[in-house]
């Protein structure tokens, strides 16, 4: 599984300015009600659900908001850069200035976590963070989301 299956280059947000996680969570099932048509209030009712849980903050200012849907046909990606960071209640209790929003099928299984692995794979180094943080422009931020998906770094040894 790529980052290309996840994530279309319009679902892709430089600069969301936001105040709380409560809005940033209100922005993303805005803009995901956008790119799947399905109803904004249930994509907000499924994260905060997933946050009741467990806070969705992995750390080192890094969010993967997610939840399933019933009607959603595939696996869909939203990637926000915060224009400053939040307080997100994550692991290690930094903001939180890097998120990618993943929304998967009621019936979708194993390849949520998958998409949930690659995800964290990607946003678990360093350098494309510091990357991620300095590209003001969509098109940069999702080159960089992608280009690990052409040949170096997507095998397995």
């Amino acid at each position: 599984m790529e980052i290309t299956d996840l994530l279309a280059s319009e679902a892709v947000v430089a600069s969301l300015k936001v105040q709380s996680k409560k809005q940033l969570l209100q922005e993303l099932s805005e803009r995901a009600a956008k790119l799947t048509g399905l109803p904004e209030r249930r994509i907000l009712e499924v994260l905060t659900e997933r946050e009741r849980l467990g806070s969705t903050g992995m750390g080192q200012g890094i969010a993967i908001p997610h939840g399933r849907l019933a009607g959603l046909p595939k696996i869909v990606g939203l990637f926000v850069r915060l224009e400053a960071p939040i307080a997100y209640e994550a692991v290690d209790n930094q903001p939180v200035d890097l998120v990618f929003l993943l929304l998967a099928p009621q019936d979708a299984g194993a390849d949520h976590l998958k998409a949930l692995a690659r995800v964290s794979r990607l946003l678990r180094n360093q350098a494309t963070c510091e990357k991620l943080r300095l590209a003001a422009k969509p098109e940069v931020l999702f080159a960089l989301l992608t280009e690990k998906t052409n040949g170096h770094g997507a095998q397995a040894a």
